[in-house]
């Protein structure tokens, strides 16, 4: 009987060991629906917002005490927050994830933390969880989930800080951990609160910040990553895990030369992450749309962010912003999904984007044309060249080259009508005849004319 038990044990064990080696996904798989989103949307809302201040940073350089600060948790009600509403608008813009702070560098958590009274349920007059609902009406809309974790934690007793703040003990149960030094009970906390986050919402991407705080080692960087992936194998990491991330996360300034592999781009509407009345200087929806073409024709995603008011609603500001991109997008819907990044520099002056197939390349025109629009080093066949989001078929015409040489002439292309110029960005698809063929060369004498 023993043994017959020990044999049943052991087959359990390997049957463990094959499904845990089937769910073992590559980096490339884990990151295939990323690398199509495009869009996403970047949500600061906590405390910061009651009086309009710099995030958790207002208490970093000291514009504000650790107790002022605190007590903007009064004025944190989340009485017209309405996550369902926020998905809804966020799947007509055409967003294909969204990111949340559920606790920035200040350690208020918006969940039901059971690591920290410091969360929006015992703190502020919300007295609920706000993750949940949120990741339940993403996954309603089909949306991907993103939850943003500052590694850092600026209220923790067992985290230093350059700032007066007074103790906070009471905040943070520690029944057990005497044995530990101060970072071990850091450590235990954070990946704890982690946990939580896994078992409770099963995230498709986590969003770190704060890492620049500590070392790799000290962040137990690689144990996490594993552990994360552990607790759910399909998930993606940013680069805020020090060199264990997925994929990388340049923020406010966008790229010159197209990032290696996979990437993201996050940027405010104004010069602002949370809600901050005051901060009026909004970018024109025509830089937004310009900007997303820029980093979607260089292969990334826009995560653009929002800064949702104490009550739970969207300032109009932002909410136009929104609307604005996502007619742009709907119009040049073809352009933008099932692209990849578009010509190498110097074929066309402007950023371009390929269908997967490689089979149509869309010109992307930020200002009027004169004379004509010019593309080089096409050795294709073109079949077709159209207006997007219009019935305008263009003409064209090449000009110049050597095909019995493999040079390519200058394709010229007719310039669309007045009425089908987009007022913020043109969108021309170019199909061709096979497969794109570039030519690369640095042009040679040409030959038996």
């Amino acid at each position: 009987m023993k043994n017959f038990i020990a044999i049943l044990i052991l087959l359990f064990f390997i049957t463990n060991q094959i499904d845990a080696q089937e769910t073992k996904l590559t980096k490339e798989e884990r990151l295939e629906w990323f690398k199509d989103a495009k869009l996403g949307i970047f949500i600061h809302w906590g405390y910061y917002g009651v009086k309009g201040i710099g995030e958790s940073w207002s208490m970093y350089h000291k514009k504000i005490s650790y107790e002022d600060y605190m007590s903007q948790g009064k004025g944190f009600t989340a009485e017209n927050y309405n996550p369902e509403e926020w998905a809804k608008l966020f799947k007509k813009v055409g967003a294909r994830y969204a990111v949340l702070t559920t606790k920035h560098h200040d350690g208020v958590a918006l969940w039901d933390t059971e690591l920290s009274k410091l969360n929006v349920k015992e703190k502020t007059p919300a007295k609920r969880n706000l993750v949940k609902p949120f990741v339940q009406a993403l996954r309603n809309q089909d949306l991907k989930v993103g939850l943003y974790y500052s590694l850092c934690d600026w209220s923790h007793p067992d985290f230093d800080v350059v700032f007066p703040r007074p103790n906070t003990k009471k905040e943070y149960p520690q029944k057990g951990q005497r044995s530990l030094s101060k970072w071990q009970r850091f450590v235990k906390f954070y990946k704890g609160q982690l946990k939580e986050l896994s078992d409770a919402y099963h995230p498709d991407l986590y969003w770190f910040d704060g890492d620049w705080e500590k070392s790799s080692e000290q962040w137990r960087a690689q144990s996490l990553k594993d552990s994360l992936l552990a607790w759910n194998p399909k998930t993606i990491v940013n680069s805020r895990l020090k060199t264990y991330g997925d994929y990388s996360t340049p923020e406010q300034g966008i790229p010159v030369v197209r990032p290696n592999g996979a990437w993201e781009f996050c940027m405010t509407m104004n010069d602002s992450w949370g809600y901050y009345p005051t901060d009026t200087n909004y970018k024109p929806v025509s830089q937004i749309i310009r900007t997303f073409v820029e980093v979607i024709a260089s292969g990334g995603n826009l995560l653009l962010n929002i800064g949702p008011k104490p009550d739970g609603t969207i300032a109009i500001e932002q909410e136009i912003r929104l609307l604005a991109l996502g007619e742009w997008i709907k119009k040049h819907e073809k352009a933008v999904f099932n692209t990849k990044a578009g010509l190498p520099y110097g074929h066309f002056y402007g950023p371009t984007l390929l269908s997967k197939d490689d089979s149509k390349i869309y010109l992307c025109l930020f200002d009027s044309p004169k004379n004509y629009i010019s593309l080089k080093g096409i050795q294709n066949k073109v079949k077709s060249i159209n207006v997007v989001g219009s019935n305008q078929q263009l003409s064209f015409e090449r000009n110049g080259g050597a095909a019995w040489n493999n040079i390519p002439g200058i394709l010229r292309i007719e310039i669309p009508k007045k009425e089908n110029l987009d007022s913020n960005v043109t969108v021309i698809e170019v199909e061709l005849e096979n497969t794109l063929k570039l030519y690369r060369g640095h042009g040679n004498a040409v030959e038996l004319n």
